[in-house]
């Protein structure tokens, strides 16, 4: 799921560290289901286009928090689109016209090949394990089948940028980043059957370093249906 973040080096309210089930818990109430700061926006740019250029029949958004990629997978032209998170606050918030469920991202609770198109925005600074991702969305998805995903761009890392937030009760609080290089991803991608075709680094409005990596990979194969 994508945490609101603020592009600076320090925090004057000195946020409280969080893990990601409490973060989410606080922050749920007031997580609108769309993009809603510059970094989300940047992502959304181009996360937006290559899903519709996919074409989805069955898609699965993975980290779906409050199901902002939900709308775009329909009307991208899935017939089928669900919604799997870790977090029960952020389910108990948001869409309510796609089925959204409890699920870990390295333990998909789906059978085998059951997309064709698997979708997550910004997740995997929420895992250590970037492989086990990877694997499972290989897994779920069919051969031919698109796996198309974001993370934080391994700059937040080299600048010190942090996950901040406000919490519903008016609290600052930072969530743990989990960094993970460019290169890192395109190894496991290639190691899970999936082949990259293409890699997108946005920037902010105005801004002159990439703030999130885009991903976009083909399960090796003919397509099923």
């Amino acid at each position: 799921m994508l945490p609101f973040v603020r592009l600076s080096q320090l925090w004057r309210q000195r946020p409280r560290l969080v893990d990601a089930q409490q973060g989410y818990a606080y922050w749920a109430p007031l997580y609108p289901a769309h993009a809603h700061n510059p970094v989300m926006e940047a992502e959304s740019s181009r996360m937006r286009p290559m899903i519709h250029a996919a074409s989805p029949t069955r898609a699965l958004d993975v980290g779906t928090g409050t199901g902002r990629n939900l709308e775009v997978l329909r009307a991208a032209g899935a017939r089928f689109v669900t919604g799997v998170d870790m977090s029960d606050a952020m389910l108990a918030c948001g869409v309510r016209n796609h089925p959204r469920v409890r699920g870990d991202a390295l333990q998909l609770p789906f059978r085998a090949g059951a997309f064709d198109l698997v979708c997550s925005s910004l997740m995997c600074g929420d895992i250590e394990d970037l492989g086990a991702w990877l694997e499972e969305a290989s897994r779920v998805v069919c051969a031919g089948g698109h796996v198309i995903y974001s993370d934080f761009h391994p700059q937040w890392a080299a600048a010190g940028w942090k996950r901040t937030f406000h919490g519903a009760d008016g609290g600052t609080y930072q969530l743990p980043l989990c960094a993970h290089a460019v290169d890192e991803h395109l190894e496991q991608l290639e190691r899970h059957g999936l082949d990259v075709l293409a890699v997108h680094e946005p920037c902010v409005p105005g801004g002159s370093k990439p703030v999130v990596t885009v991903f976009y990979a083909v399960k090796r194969g003919p397509r099923g249906r």
